[in-house]
């Protein structure tokens, strides 16, 4: 990249890409946006980025472009068409898709669009909506190594650069975001289990655990991750529950695709879809905890003295 910094533009201004895009436009990046909903764009807007009223206009008028989209049909649907991505971007132009999606999309466009040149990257990311508002994410990029190096800056003005990864080549970042999800989905129903097994058999929570904490059997989930429900009832509305569905569901699916049985997982992927029947697609993507605190017959709640003792 010059010296000058490149417009950017971005197509999807939700949870995450609000907070993406308002980081980007700190970090001096000009912005070309759209969203289904112009009403999500008027902060950047009054900041100084262009709208656009379709993802072919933000393609044209940007030196790259990002995704930031809740599904791969969403992704799809942003790339063709007349109004897509693809109508309106230059050939040589750099995509870079930062949704939580398969590689079979971005395959497509490299196969079909072979002659284009296109510059094309999976750089999916972590840490949730705080982390897309603090510019903290963890990404995870998947592509060629000169075009990762190019991009940097971008991936830096969103994201700690500590934890900005190049992974492999294309499909990487998607494959290792998709795992990451898994095991954290995974970590959150083995962490309500172990809970309130040990409530309901009359050991005190934090002390429960504070002695898994100290055992070999601790992990960040359990460490930092559950406080905010332990300590605030809050089952994390940023993210809801109906991706998390579609999050498990793309795993379990890319397991089948590469040949590995993933026993466990399938089944906290229908714990969490039993959470979604029972409390609803907007709910929090840790309302799967609730499951096991209604067999508590009670809320997993730290008292203060739990809280603040050392």
């Amino acid at each position: 990249m010059t010296d000058s910094l490149p417009t950017v533009g971005f197509v999807g201004l939700g949870n995450m890409g609000s907070g993406m895009t308002r980081n980007l436009q700190a970090a001096g990046f000009p912005l070309v946006v759209t969203d289904l909903r112009r009403e999500a764009a008027a902060e950047l807007v009054a900041g100084g980025a262009r709208w656009a009223d379709s993802a072919a206009a933000v393609a044209a008028n940007s030196d790259l472009v990002i995704t930031m989209l809740p599904t791969p049909r969403h992704v799809g649907d942003a790339l063709h068409g007349a109004d897509g991505i693809l109508a309106g971007i230059a050939d040589g132009g750099t995509w870079i898709d930062m949704s939580t999606s398969v590689p079979e999309v971005a395959d497509a466009v490299r196969t079909d669009y072979a002659d284009r040149g296109l510059r094309i990257l999976d750089a999916p990311v972590s840490g949730m909506s705080v982390g897309a508002s603090n510019g903290t994410l963890q990404i995870f990029i998947g592509g060629n190594a000169a075009d990762v190096d190019r991009l940097l800056p971008v991936f830096h003005a969103m994201g700690d650069a500590d934890r900005v990864l190049h992974v492999g080549g294309h499909g990487a970042g998607y494959a290792v975001k998709l795992m990451i999800n898994q095991l954290w989905f995974n970590h959150l129903i083995a962490t309500a289990e172990v809970l309130s097994v040990g409530v309901k058999a009359g050991v005190d929570l934090e002390v429960l655990r504070r002695s898994l904490i100290a055992s070999p059997a601790n992990s960040n989930f359990l460490e930092n991750d559950v406080l905010s429900i332990l300590d605030g009832g809050d089952y994390d509305e940023g993210f809801a529950l109906v991706l998390a569905c579609k999050d498990l569901g793309l795993s379990v699916d890319l397991a089948r695709s590469v040949g590995i049985p993933v026993e466990l997982s399938a089944l906290v992927e229908q714990q969490f879809r039993r959470a979604k029947a029972l409390f609803g697609d907007r709910a929090g993507e840790m309302t799967p905890f609730k499951l096991y605190e209604d067999l508590v017959g009670a809320p997993l709640r730290r008292t203060p003295t739990e809280e603040f003792a050392r």
